[in-house]
């Protein structure tokens, strides 16, 4: 079946999924663990897919959002998984018939993989893997993973599936007004990441209508290899008369449907809200619709977590500062695990001018494969710059790949026979491009014998599924010091390569090693190699000289569109480097260094002029770039997590007058029926750091608990998140309830699926967006911010 599927796939008709579960079964009743309901109550499960299936669906979604191990153990199902995973599927597979395909639907875990939450990568792997496990063995004929907020979590789910079968994989992201997932991530980023990890499809779903939508496949399409998908909400949620209703009818919704279609999306099906009633309407409007196939031609780029680098528009510059040879600075902090300084070192080469970034951990009495995964996943959570990985140690490579949140280069494949392979291997599985470094057991001084050799790679590479726009070519700089004719022969090489079409890259410092001025010599040769067409250069992005001469070169050569790139560089050289300091390190979120930034500050004043000087304003500072997208969800938590820090080094000198103000008490909650906290957390950690006293009942919390807990600390807030839209309706209960009980609390609401507009239906008294929005309507209705 998944081998019809995928043929299905390429005949370039619309194919159209399923609609909501969850919404159109909570009419039936459904309550507490859905997963669990509809095992209790399979007819109502195999009536409405059945349904879909008359609709028009030629894909059903098993019932299994929610059965990762880590999720169930929220209603003491954990040990159930397994059993409830098979038998979920066997229920999909019956109503389907021989009529539909059946997907497995893994769902968020409930929980952010490190450095954001506390969960291990491998940890995240292994509940997705078992889940996969499982539905495989209850015959499922592919995977939908999807309304991930996380590109760290998607990739998870991914390479499980991945690693337990060949069926194939859609995936989708859950992007918010923005045009952003919650931890920060674009669309395109998205695209590029899962198609080049192995993904058969990718698009988003949930959070938004389908009109909303169409700007989303508008920004992938000119990117994706892989088909398009998109499964809207019903619109937006609207509570009247003690109900939750969507406010797109069947009819807008296929009209919008057939024109998200036309933008590029070719798989479709409906998410929040929607009904059979919904896809049959969708069905008909796509009669004769053919959506665009997907390009044919790969795109040369790489990702980070937040961000996408394309090769081949004006030279890249690939900072080159993290390599422990010859730095007894960086040498000691990444032995002595001091992610801090390697911090350090990434931001400040991003600020110069680089647009990617080398991480190079080898040295003597270094364990790599354990200590370059930390440097790259300390770097990679802060740092929007893709990440260049380089080592010639493969189980390092693969560990480093592995937990990386993003589509990296890898530095470099050579053409050591057995080890090329293993590289190779290695970049396929994980979707990365690389860089082919023409050594093989000798070191070719001729560009003829580098060619020949990068050839060879190239060929390896092709038979390993890698195209030819995934490689850079390195021209392999030699020193002109002992070998005069070295630049020539690297000249030649990197033209060679670019006339074949060919991305080419070249350590540029190498040309000028022991000789004196080498800045002038490395400028110079960087301008010829951009003329012979060299695409990256990996540099000290520090050195104004050789920054500026490969902008110059790139000007000159018609690659630099109205002068943009050098003007915006020229600008911001003349800005000055940010202070170092307490304020400092929690914008940077640098909460390794704040007791010796503390110590230091309080040398020369008091805590009470550090809190109120340094630490508070740099959180508020914080909170502003996170509202205007200057930074996201991972920057802000670390910039929480060290004023954090600094709050705990601070507060035993803060007694009496001297004391941080205290601000109102906070009972917080996600409300009955919903196991998700991640958005609760944050906002309690928020809320604690500027000031509130938080009591946070947890998730899957009951309205008279709430109550409860609100009169007996005599809380003047109580905060509600529900993240999904079966369980929104418990927050009119929660505020019936207080109000019943006479209690004269503010109550706020917020995630992902509630709106002003149904904030203001269910009286509430305010919709926190975000968590910084949350800590603002907090200070107002408290009275402490007007």
């Amino acid at each position: 079946m998944s081998q019809k599927l995928i043929c299905e796939l390429k005949k370039g008709a619309p194919f159209l999924l399923d609609g909501a579960s969850g919404t159109a079964l909570q009419e039936k009743g459904l309550c507490g663990c859905p997963e669990s309901w509809a095992l209790e109550n399979p007819g109502a499960l195999i009536e409405l897919q059945r349904a879909y299936v008359r609709a028009g669906s030629r894909a059903i979604s098993a019932f299994t959002f929610g059965a990762t191990r880590t999720k169930l153990a929220e209603y003491g199902l954990a040990d159930s998984f397994f059993d409830m995973n098979v038998r979920l599927a066997q229920l999909s597979r019956e109503a389907a018939g021989n009529d539909a395909f059946v997907g497995g639907d893994l769902g968020p875990c409930g929980k952010f993989a490190r450095p954001l939450g506390d969960m291990t990568f491998e940890d995240m792997v292994s509940a997705f893997r078992e889940q996969a496990r499982a539905l495989i063995q209850g015959g499922v004929d592919y995977f939908t993973i999807e309304t991930m907020i996380d590109i760290q979590e998607a990739r998870a789910a991914l390479i499980a599936v991945r690693e337990e079968c060949s069926l194939p994989v859609f995936v989708s992201m859950t992007y918010d007004e923005s045009g952003r997932t919650l931890t920060g991530t674009d669309p395109v980023t998205a695209l590029i990441t899962l198609q080049s990890l192995g993904a058969d499809a990718v698009g988003c779903n949930c959070s938004s209508g389908p009109q909303e939508m169409i700007s989303i496949i508008e920004k992938m399409r000119p990117f994706a290899r892989v088909p398009l998908l998109a499964k809207p909400n019903a619109g937006l949620p609207v509570f009247s008369g003690g109900k939750t209703t969507f406010d797109v009818s069947p009819q807008e919704f296929a009209a919008q449907g057939r024109l998200l279609c036309g933008a590029g999306a070719g798989i479709l099906g409906g998410c929040c809200g929607t009904t059979p009633a919904h896809i049959a309407a969708l069905s008909a409007s796509l009669e004769g619709v053919t959506p665009p196939v997907p390009v044919e031609s790969g795109i040369s780029a790489i990702t980070g977590a937040r961000s996408v680098h394309f090769f081949g528009r004006g030279l890249t510059v690939i900072g080159e500062r993290i390599n422990p040879t010859g730095k007894k600075d960086l040498q000691a902090a990444l032995l002595s695990g001091d992610m801090g300084y390697v911090l350090r070192l990434a931001e400040s080469q991003v600020e110069s001018g680089a647009q990617a970034l080398d991480i190079n951990v080898g040295m003597p009495g270094a364990q790599e494969e354990s200590l370059l995964p930390a440097a790259v996943e300390a770097v990679s959570s802060r740092v929007d710059a893709p990440l260049c990985i380089d080592t010639v140690n493969p189980a390092a490579l693969e560990a480093a790949l592995r937990i990386y949140p993003g589509r990296a280069l890898i530095n470099s494949v050579s053409a050591e026979s057995g080890k090329m392979e293993r590289t190779l291997a290695i970049a396929k599985k994980y979707g990365a491009m690389l860089i082919a470094l023409p050594i093989g057991e000798k070191v070719p001084k001729t560009a003829a014998g580098r060619a020949e050799l990068a050839e060879r790679i190239i060929t390896a590479a092709a038979e390993q599924g890698i195209a030819g726009e995934d490689i850079a070519v390195d021209g392999l700089a030699l020193s002109v010091s002992s070998e005069t004719g070295a630049a020539k022969e690297t000249l030649e090489t990197i033209r060679y390569f670019a006339q074949k079409g060919f991305n080419t890259v070249c350590g540029l410092s190498n040309v000028s090693f022991g000789l004196p001025k080498r800045e002038w010599i490395n400028a110079a040769f960087l301008a010829a190699a951009v003329q012979h067409g060299l695409s990256a250069a990996i540099m000290n992005p520090g050195v104004e000289s050789a920054i500026f001469t490969g902008l110059a070169a790139d000007l000159l050569h018609g690659n630099d569109d109205k002068a943009a790139r050098y003007i915006a560089a020229a600008a911001g050289s003349r800005a000055q480097a940010p202070p170092d300091g307490v304020r400092a390190a929690v914008l940077g979120g640098d909460h390794e260094r704040m007791p010796a930034l503390i110590e230091k500050a309080l040398a020369e004043t008091d805590a009470k002029t550090v809190l109120e000087g340094d630490v508070l304003p740099a959180l508020e500072e914080a909170g502003r770039r996170f509202e205007e997208k200057k930074c996201f969800l991972p920057q802000l938590i670390a910039s929480a997590k060290a004023a954090g820090e600094a709050f705990r080094l601070l507060e035993p000198r803060l007694t009496g007058d001297n004391g941080a103000k205290k601000r109102g008490r906070v009972v917080l909650a996600t409300v009955r029926g919903d196991i998700h906290d991640i958005g609760k957390n944050i906002v309690g950690l928020m809320l604690k750091n500027h000031g509130f006293e938080v009591f946070d009942l947890g998730c899957d919390v009951p309205a008279e608990e709430i109550v409860a807990k609100a009169r007996e600390t005599g809380a003047e807030l109580v905060a509600l998140s529900a993240l999904i839209t079966t369980t929104m309706t418990q927050m009119p209960v929660v505020i019936g309830a207080l109000r019943e009980a006479g209690l004269a609390c503010r109550v706020i609401v917020g995630g992902a699926v509630i709106t002003q507009s149904y904030a203001d239906a269910i009286g509430a008294d305010g919709y926190g967006r975000d968590a910084m929005e949350a800590v603002r309507l907090a200070k107002s209705l408290t009275g402490e911010e007007k």
